[in-house]
């Protein structure tokens, strides 16, 4: 196997072999050299349905010809400057019809693009702390690397972050609003955001209860705190637009990445013109990157928007449900114990008998069933996260015929 030796190279290079620790598994990650449609192909030219995605930018699939089409098209004439481009305004002025943020600002990652929300956050409140919900992943800055401690204060969750910036994090669970207004009634003034995941992506998949983002709104509102949405996975994953608008909710700030950037590194932060103006060199919250609104990001996330405003979501949906369909007669005929949680175009199975509602819930999951089931599937080719705690993706390139393949694949290996 051309993988097992490019690994062992590569172990030599890479710490752990990889260039992020999500794409390690035993004995060893394929590796994968071209995907095109719904699915990727690796060095040993086994074709493999994907439901990874590049774990979630790719809801048009691998290759689509209109992005690539833009993307030549922008090589021509250079793929950085250094300056600004019409293409950023184009590219604006689209996020603000399809999102409702009045201002925003374009970054190369959703890291990038969470920790300069935060600092926003902060420096409008003047206020210190935040608070994030416990599961929920906002890239792999200090400020949200974080576990819940004593309390709700934080602790790092990796070794390098110093516990005085654990301690600025507090942490509450996911849909446990009577913990959530616990912690505001403790330290509510001196909150100066909540950043959330309206549907967690990072622990699988994890639904919002009925109510759960209004109450968080009402009680950022009571306290004068923001309420960030961090919609790196989900913008643009349910509908044309952010799940903000999914569910009628209303930011303070909206993170978007992933699929806005078709495939290459592009992430948003923006919101209210009040807030988004103390971004530099307007105000002065500091903020800049050389790679920020790059052209050929932008212009692959044109071509990506311009595609979605013209597909219908609900094809999705009738695809997803036909999974559903197929695991949920597994889990009845076989008497398997597993709970499933799924929105329109993302899904992950769970194998516990517990509903998964919460991080903690999520544990329950025997994650080395799921590995098995990884692996099951990956040698009838089928591509899924190899962990437990990610999100399958659907995207309009996958076929009905492909979709009934791995109902009955995924029946039988149950």
């Amino acid at each position: 196997m051309k993988s097992e030796k490019l690994f062992r190279e590569s172990l030599n290079i890479f710490p752990g072999g990889v260039n992020s620790p999500v794409r390690y598994y035993k004995p060893y990650p394929i590796f994968i050299k071209k995907g095109k449609g719904s699915r990727i192909y690796d060095v040993d030219d086994k074709s493999y349905i994907d439901y990874c995605l590049a774990y979630g930018p790719l809801i048009l699939g691998h290759s689509d010809k209109d992005i690539k089409k833009e993307i030549k098209k922008q090589l021509e004439n250079g793929w950085i400057y250094g300056a600004p481009t019409e293409l950023e305004i184009i590219y604006g002025n689209m996020l603000k019809g399809a999102t409702g943020m009045e201002m925003m600002r374009f970054t190369s990652s959703g890291t990038e693009a969470t920790m300069h929300a935060i600092r926003l956050a902060r420096a409008y409140t003047k206020r210190n702390k935040i608070l994030k919900l416990y599961g929920g992943f906002h890239g792999s800055h200090d400020s949200v690397l974080i576990s819940p401690g004593s309390g709700a204060i934080g602790i790092p969750s990796s070794p390098g972050i110093p516990k005085e910036v654990a301690e600025n994090t507090l942490v509450a669970n996911y849909n446990d609003i009577k913990g959530i207004k616990e912690v505001f009634s403790k330290e509510g003034k001196n909150i100066a955001a909540v950043i959330v995941e309206p549907v967690l992506g990072n622990v699988g998949v994890i639904i919002p209860e009925k109510n759960f983002l209004n109450e968080l709104k009402n009680i950022t509102e009571k306290y004068k705190s923001l309420l960030i949405f961090d919609e790196v996975i989900t913008g643009f994953r349910f509908h044309y637009g952010t799940a903000s608008k999914y569910f009628d909710i209303s930011p303070d700030i909206t993170i978007l990445g992933k699929i806005v950037g078709g495939g290459l590194p592009l992430a948003v932060f923006g919101g209210k013109e009040e807030i988004m103006k103390n971004i530099a060199p307007s105000g002065k919250v500091y903020q800049a990157g050389t790679y920020s609104g790059n052209p050929l990001s932008i212009a692959a996330g044109i071509a990506t928007l311009k595609k979605l405003k013209n597909l219908d979501y609900k094809e999705l949906e009738k695809k997803l449900n036909i999974l559903i369909k197929y695991i949920g007669d597994a889990s009845h005929d076989k008497k398997i114990k597993i709970s499933f949680n799924g929105i329109v175009s993302m899904f992950q199975i769970f194998f516990t008998t517990n509903k998964v509602k919460d991080y903690p819930s999520a544990l329950t999951s025997d994650a080395n069933k799921y590995y098995q089931f990884f692996q099951k599937l990956l040698k009838k080719g089928i591509y899924i996260p190899p962990s437990q705690y990610e999100t399958l993706f659907l995207s309009f390139s996958h076929t009905n015929k492909e979709i009934e393949y791995t109902g009955q694949v995924i029946y039988e290996t149950l």
